[in-house]
């Protein structure tokens, strides 16, 4: 049985190797590749993949916010989450995405096949080491909103800016930022960012 593949992958170069090293194998056909993550369900819907491929980092949406849509849109789609970041914070959060698989990308390619034939077969797949960190490293203390601000000060926004864009008064949003701080052990919101980014929780 053919195994169809649904490929989403930001940077060009990575997804072309990979569409070739996946076609190398006799029951992989890669059906779509696409650049971003808000493409990923349109192309499901088009080629009806049975395993979706996706890169956390993307475009448009990234590839735990795809991975949560095609559970609903595509549920009979197997997602694998395929990234550079091997962090326990990105693995919980997969997973309650809908995520059966994650793999990353210094993998073997013969654990990458694998991991697709296995999800494709009905199990689970995961990194055994970072099954191991994710549970010694508990679930993330930041609350959605907690995390929202957090991301909105990404670019370097400033208070009353992040407050515009996620519809808070300023107040509320200094806020989240102490309480963000403070489940952090950090000093400043920088600081919170980086360490959250790291773990996983955002």
């Amino acid at each position: 049985m053919t195994i169809r593949l649904l490929l989403a992958e930001d940077q060009e170069l990575v997804r072309t190797a990979l569409c070739a090293l996946l076609d190398l194998e006799d029951d992989f056909e890669v059906v779509a590749a696409v650049g971003r993550g808000d493409q990923v369900a349109e192309a499901a819907r088009e080629h009806r993949p049975d395993v979706a491929l996706l890169d956390i980092e993307m475009p448009g949406l990234d590839g735990l916010a795809a991975a949560a849509v095609l559970a609903q849109r595509a549920p009979r789609c197997r997602v694998v989450i395929l990234t550079t970041f091997g962090r326990a914070g990105y693995l919980r959060r997969a997973m309650e995405a809908g995520a059966v698989g994650f793999v990353v990308k210094d993998a073997p390619a013969e654990v990458l096949a694998d991991a697709i034939r296995r999800v494709s077969a009905g199990e689970r797949v995961v990194d055994p080491e970072l099954a191991a960190a994710t549970l010694a490293a508990g679930t993330s203390p930041l609350t959605a909103r907690e995390r929202d601000v957090l991301n909105a000060s990404r670019p370097g926004a400033g208070v009353a800016e992040i407050a515009a864009k996620l519809y808070l008064s300023e107040g509320t949003v200094r806020n989240y930022f102490s309480s963000a701080i403070a489940k952090t052990g950090t000093r400043n919101r920088t600081e919170a960012l980086r360490v959250a980014d790291e773990r996983g929780w955002l």
